[in-house]
């Protein structure tokens, strides 16, 4: 299949590209390479893909990308209209992977229009992309943050989840209602996945495994917010990438939503099986050989105290989640330290 994948050069969309290369489809990455964190580790992973960074700093548009084992690069904004247009035109894709979006809960309460830009009005144009390019499936990115303060668990896709307590969480619920009210109208099959806590190499560096990671070898606190009284459901990378082939090899019909009006699917995809704060950071201590220094806060604004995936609804198509915290973590720490040439 010819598939585009936006927001390449971040974590997930990276580990998919490099997947869907090794499969031959042709692969055609898009990213807009902003710092919201170290830009350095982005221009890394586009390398990993074939990319290097001058060249993916002046990319404005495909014809001046660079092509390695059927992949392409083009550097765009989602709030670009006209040009994502034009590249849909171009390019004809079969699928699009719409991974994409300004990350982060905590982020969203000091830059919210960062939030609207990327994630609902850049949302928007790649539906209306998919709705005049005839795109077969649009799978796109969703979070178990739109689950909030839901007391019930595990997490279900047939929870309410009207009272979302951070602006991230509120643009990816608009996302799901945005791609059901497109999937009605007008038959684009979309499948919303909502992530839980993802992580492993080439993770984002504002995530917990990171700052961890980072702070215990330089010798430094860590901060453990709620005072440890969290769980998360944890998923490895990998299994998150197994997750999405599954999905993209089976996209949605009426038939299979239960409103049957539309061609559209929601999943959870994570673990299925919470960690403990307090476990994980024991597997990080484990992988460094050091003992973490901690420091306890209480909760912060718009974040929650446990995450847990009812995965059921994928494992039917097929999907298992097979790394437990302890191998994942020790991966993770073998990357940051061969990456960082670091000892600690």
């Amino acid at each position: 299949m010819k598939i585009l994948v936006t927001g390449a050069a971040g974590f997930i969309g990276f580990h998919l590209c490099k997947k869907l290369i090794e499969q031959h489809h042709e692969v055609v990455g898009l990213d807009n390479v902003n710092d919201y964190y170290d830009i350095e580790l982005k221009y890394a992973r586009l390398k990993e893909l074939g990319v290097l960074k001058n060249k993916a700093e002046q990319f404005n548009s495909l014809s001046e990308s660079e092509s390695l084992k059927g992949f392409s690069f083009v550097r765009m904004h989602l709030e670009d209209r006209k040009n994502l247009f034009k590249l849909f035109e171009e390019q004809q894709f079969d699928v699009v992977c719409n991974l994409a979006a300004q990350a982060g809960v905590r982020y969203s309460l000091e830059n919210p229009n960062a939030y609207i830009d990327s994630n609902v009005v850049g949302f928007l144009n790649i539906l209306e992309c998919c709705r005049h390019n005839k795109i077969k499936h649009l799978l796109y990115a969703s979070s178990s943050s739109v689950y909030g303060e839901n007391d019930k668990t595990p997490f279900s896709v047939t929870d309410n989840v009207d009272h979302p307590i951070s602006l991230y969480a509120a643009t990816k619920k608009s996302n799901e209602l945005m791609a059901y009210t497109y999937s009605h109208l007008f038959n684009i099959p979309t499948t919303g996945l909502r992530f839980f806590t993802v992580y492993g190499p080439w993770g984002r560096p504002d995530m917990a495994l990171f700052l961890f990671t980072k702070a215990i070898s330089q010798g430094e606190s860590i901060k453990v917010f709620n005072r440890g009284k969290m769980s998360r459901d944890f998923t490895y990378i990998d299994d998150i990438i197994h997750g999405i082939e599954i999905v993209l090899k089976n996209p949605p019909n009426i038939a299979e939503n239960s409103k049957k009006t539309a061609p559209y699917r929601l999943s959870n995809i994570g673990n299925g099986s919470p960690e403990s704060l307090g476990d994980f950071i024991k597997a990080i201590e484990t992988s460094l050989g050091k003992e973490a220094e901690k420091e306890y806060l209480p909760m912060q604004p718009g974040d929650v105290s446990r995450t847990w995936a009812d995965v059921s609804k994928l494992e039917q198509m097929g999907y298992k989640s097979s790394v437990n915290i302890e191998k994942g973590v020790q991966k993770f720490v073998e990357w940051y330290r061969d990456f960082y040439k670091t000892n600690g």
